[in-house]
């Protein structure tokens, strides 16, 4: 049995949304992006189709931002390098193989399997997400291009992580990939055991999981998350150290995918929202906890409401667009909401959302494009000591095509607590 060569170790853990970032999965788009044609495009859950060469490069421009802002020790993880490393182990490919052949029985994978299991990792890896196998034009899959939204695949959670499964055929070939990585390479040795699974027709996806603390954390019910995988999401997060989970019921519709679509939090009592979406619904939150090994259901007026009780803090919820309407939906559209935090009160988005970006400027943050804040910060780095309310811009525009922003194109795996 061939082995990993590198053990890579890093402390699992996720405390909140907005502590320092320290290790982070991404997935800079490839030729997969290509293979999306507009005849597929609905099919594959895109918008449009997107231009890879200038994808890849907004993608890596915004990885330099996150480079200039991660701690000393951390790191920037490709998940095509994760899943290369993990099928180097011929029990890896194995089972990867084998869970293909029995999600998806209408490809009829059964037939190619001896194929399968004497390709190299580097085809067995093209294959995955380019649905080619090398060589042969006889047998393909669809190409895996949501690949770019790692937040879907997983979510850490403390020092345990919760695997996603997805809502629709097209991504779960992603989840396979995500699942094999977990179970079979180092860096994830320290959670695989105790990693909480999704299984059946039950559907969870990342996008849809907020930690605000390791006591409390959110859960979107969306069009991909379905009530069965939240609950039983609930009940793994309730039993490895979560004392309240709110459940946040939104729309199910294509704009609001994600609950991280329209809401996500900024700073340590900061979020941005879309407003209505989040700020003008009411009850459409039931906070979760447990008793006496049961769970126990208590409905709340708002998520506002629900995150100042349970977090005890007083939270400001800064509006995606502004106060204009229009602008608000045409910002939440192009995942004006969806922002990432590099440490607390440090967050990038996308540079179209100006009107965002104003919103954050008037509730103090000093707003810098990638450019100046790698050049202010890529050699003395961030000052954690003091409050840095920092919002940076970076172009996006063929990213946003796929409909995901900062938020959705992170997992993040390590974070120093605040």
């Amino acid at each position: 049995m061939s082995t990993i060569l590198a053990i890579v170790f890093m402390d699992i853990n996720v405390s909140s949304e907005i502590g320092h970032l320290n290790g982070v999965i991404v997935h800079t788009p490839g030729h997969e992006v290509s293979l999306v044609n507009p005849e597929l495009k609905d099919e594959l859950l895109f918008d449009d189709i997107i231009f890879e060469d200038d994808a890849r490069q907004e993608h890596l421009d915004m990885l330099d931002v996150f480079k200039t802002a991660i701690s000393s020790a951390g790191k920037v993880f490709e998940i095509v390098d994760l899943f290369r490393e993990a099928i180097k182990i011929e029990d890896a490919r194995a089972f990867f193989i084998e869970q293909m052949i029995r999600e998806f029985p209408e490809e009829n994978l059964s037939v190619i399997e001896k194929e399968l299991r004497k390709l190299e990792p580097e085809s067995l890896l093209e294959f995955s997400i380019q649905g080619k196998l090398p060589g042969d034009n006889s047998f393909s899959l669809l190409p895996s291009p949501n690949l770019l939204f790692t937040r879907d695949l997983a979510a850490v959670v403390g020092d345990t992580i919760l695997l996603s499964r997805a809502a629709t055929k097209t991504r779960l070939r992603e989840s396979l990939i995500m699942e094999t990585i977990v179970q079979y390479h180092s860096l994830f040795e320290s959670v695989k055991e105790k990693a909480i699974r999704i299984s059946g027709n039950q559907s969870i996806e990342g996008g849809d999981v907020l930690v605000e603390s390791d006591k409390l954390v959110l859960i979107g019910m969306s069009e991909r998350t379905s009530f069965t995988g939240l609950m039983k999401a609930a009940d793994g997060l309730l039993n490895h150290g979560v004392k309240t989970v709110l459940a946040v019921d939104i729309p199910k519709q294509r704009a609001s995918m994600h609950l991280d679509t329209i809401f996500t939090f900024a700073s340590s009592n900061e979020c941005i929202a879309f407003p209505p979406a989040i700020m003008e619904q009411r009850d459409n939150v039931v906070a979760l906890q447990k008793a006496n090994g049961e769970i126990q259901a208590k409905s709340r007026g708002s998520l506002q409401e629900a995150l100042n009780e349970f977090s005890d803090k007083n939270y400001t919820f800064i509006k995606c667009g502004g106060e204009d309407r229009t602008n608000q939906f045409r910002e939440q559209w192009t995942d004006g909401a969806n922002v990432f935090a590099l440490a607390p009160g440090v967050i990038v988005g996308y540079e179209r959302n100006t009107n965002t970006f104003n919103a954050l400027v008037d509730h103090g943050y000093s707003y810098m494009n990638q450019f100046e804040f790698i050049e202010e910060y890529g050699k003395k780095g961030l000052n954690l000591n003091q409050e840095n309310k920092i919002a940076v811009s970076f172009q996006g525009h063929e990213l946003c095509r796929g409909r995901g922003g900062a938020r959705c194109m992170t997992m993040p795996i390590s974070r120093v607590a605040v």
